[in-house]
């Protein structure tokens, strides 16, 4: 049985290194824009391309043949700039954006969780966990 999610090394295009390399590589094809890194993933209409705020990737905008899009809203950006700042305020203001001081779940808060949410550390950290019994009472 063919599944449609099991491509194999010769169905693509492109090596995946290529397509992933971050904006610090050497065979990465960067694009600088003001406050903006932007990496070339793929793509000939539209082009693809992943967006960097400092050493952060926040998004990916499309470069089509009259003007750029981000596809977080339905605006035609007529700079790259422009859709990369929208990109960046919609993203900001959605509060996908965390602050670095957030404290890391507790034990606790990641059994609320979904399972397939949880990162490798995350459930790690689940495996090594032991629930304190003093709350417990027999019935």
């Amino acid at each position: 049985m063919i599944s449609p999610f099991s491509l194999q090394e010769a169905d693509w295009d492109e090596s995946p290194e290529k397509i992933l390399l971050p904006p610090t590589d050497p065979n990465a094809e960067v694009m600088q824009i003001p406050g903006y890194k932007l990496v070339y993933v793929n793509g000939a209409c539209p082009i693809n391309y992943r967006v960097y705020k400092a050493d952060s990737m926040i998004g990916v905008i499309f470069q089509h043949i009259t003007h750029w899009s981000n596809g977080v809203d339905s605006l035609r950006y007529a700079e790259s700039v422009d859709a990369a700042v929208g990109l960046d305020e919609f993203m900001t203001m959605t509060g996908y954006f965390t602050a670095t001081t957030e404290q890391p779940f507790t034990e606790e808060e990641l059994l609320d969780i979904e399972f397939d949410a949880l990162t490798f550390d995350e459930w790690e950290r689940l495996k090594r966990y032991v629930p304190e019994t003093r709350d417990l009472v027999a019935a």
